[in-house]
């Protein structure tokens, strides 16, 4: 049946209500993680996963929080269940999910950093506005093409931030160049290219002014080596030693996310079984896509957890699998 990875989603999972179901089964979660989240970031954050309002979640600095606390309760059940992954991996902001289920964070540390994050990020797009976009149906060098050209003819920047499988790819710039892109990608034959509704052009280059103040902020966390292999989607690929995974939490901000790439490691690492630990299920489907000859559960509503539980914890529980 191969190892049992877990992947970690991220911000685009959020949605009002998120992790309700994680508390009618797990009472104890509520002192746990929620009100000590509160408290560590100075934010009713607990209400806005419960109740929104979702414009207030849709706000990037609250968002990846959200993202963020809701994946580490889910994880928590899942352990309580006795079921335990061979591999991680997250998905841009789910890196830290995943980081702290390899020992390699604790996660109120990485709820601070994920928060500052979000700040920064945003901060961002106030200075220099931006849009992301999804282009479906075009290959990833076709979309390189496209960005080349639509830059060359806006003067702004527009690139590549998210190879989310083949023929998904996500771009993130400044507005007239991703629009240019998304008018260029259609007249290429792209099935949809449609702007996206989030707060930053996140993973492109115009995030590269807020990476030294991340990085000092990286600089004040403990950061351990992994107790379970953890691929990260900077790189597509293993990372070992907290140097390196410092570095590829920093690199992230501006680089691409590798999800394509990413998964493939994990299948071609051994993984059989992919578990998708959070609210949402867009992880779900990419994995699906570009490997389908692995079983993927999710865990975000009641039934959905249930079931994961129950077919994902007979392999994942298995005498021999990671702590």
């Amino acid at each position: 049946m191969g190892k049992t990875a877990f992947v970690f989603p991220g911000q685009g999972s959020q949605r009002v209500g998120m992790g309700l179901h994680l508390l009618e089964q797990r009472p104890d979660l509520l002192d746990t993680y929620y009100r000590k989240a509160d408290e560590i970031l100075g934010l009713p954050l607990s209400r806005l996963c419960w109740e929104g309002p979702e414009q207030a979640l849709r706000d990037t600095s609250v968002t990846q929080p959200a993202v963020f606390l809701t994946s580490i309760a889910t994880l928590d059940v899942l352990r309580g269940q006795g079921i335990k992954p061979d591999l991680v991996a997250g998905h841009s902001l789910g890196e830290y999910t995943a980081l702290v289920s390899a020992g390699v964070l604790d996660w109120t540390d990485a709820l601070r950093l994920v928060r500052r994050r979000g700040e920064l990020m945003a901060e961002v797009n106030v200075r220099v506005p931006g849009r992301m976009a999804a282009v479906i149906g075009l290959d990833l060098a076709t979309v390189e093409a496209l960005c080349a050209r639509a830059a060359a003819e806006t003067g702004q920047i527009v690139e590549v931030a998210n190879d989310n499988e083949p023929g998904q790819v996500v771009v993130s710039g400044q507005g007239s160049a991703v629009e240019r892109l998304c008018g260029d990608a259609r007249e290429a034959g792209a099935i949809r290219a449609v702007v996206l509704e989030v707060g930053a052009p996140f993973h492109s280059s115009l995030m590269r002014g807020i990476e030294e103040e991340f990085a000092a902020e990286l600089a004040q966390i403990e950061l351990r080596a992994p107790r379970v292999p953890v691929v990260s989607g900077v790189t597509a690929d293993l990372v070992g030693s907290a140097d390196d995974i410092r570095g590829c939490l920093r690199r992230q901000l501006a680089g691409r996310v590798r999800w394509t790439g990413t998964v493939r490691t994990l299948t071609a690492a051994g993984a059989g079984t992919f578990v998708e630990v959070g609210p949402g299920n867009v992880l779900s489907g990419l994995c699906r896509r570009i490997a389908p000859e692995v079983a993927v559960h999710t865990t975000n509503d009641a039934r959905r957890l249930a079931r994961t539980t129950a077919l994902a914890g007979h392999e994942a529980a298995r005498p021999g699998a990671a702590a």
